[in-house]
């Protein structure tokens, strides 16, 4: 590439629109507004959703179920990841750092899979089965707030 092939970007050298500037121009007289109608007023101004006084669709459409505002999402973690990282005390930061959640997410540890050794488990939540196994291998439930 050199300064004989190159080109300018595509609309680059496009004149914005101006209206009203006579009859010349295609833009004349109405601007380019049509005559009369909604649209065609100044300072017309539509609110999103406007569909010309129909129902709008987020009006005619039916609304179910319920959404709870104060619901906590927890990502999952099961025993046997857990086992498999091989350390002693786990921590939401060890956790992290072994990719196994994703920024600052509360934890809940589900009792899926075999412990062997004893661990330390700090999280938001624990299923009973994996406070189970926990407590049963000699290790410890640490519930963060």
């Amino acid at each position: 590439m050199n300064l004989s092939n190159v080109r300018a970007p595509r609309k680059a050298s496009e004149k914005r629109k101006r209206v009203g500037r006579g009859m010349g121009s295609g833009m004349g007289k109405t601007s380019a507004r049509g005559h009369k109608g909604q649209r065609s007023r100044s300072g017309s101004r539509l609110l999103r959703g406007f569909e010309g006084g129909q129902m709008p669709l987020h009006r005619r459409l039916p609304k179910r179920g319920f959404k709870n505002i104060f619901r906590q999402e927890f990502t999952i973690v099961n025993l046997e990841k857990l086992a498999a990282l091989g350390e002693s005390t786990i921590t939401p930061e060890v956790l992290l750092k072994a990719g196994l959640i994703r920024g600052k997410r509360r934890i809940k540890v589900l009792g899926d899979g075999e412990l062997k050794s004893a661990i330390t488990v700090q999280a938001h939540k624990f299923s009973k089965s994996a406070q189970q196994k926990i407590t049963e291998a000699g290790g410890n439930c640490e519930v963060l707030a």
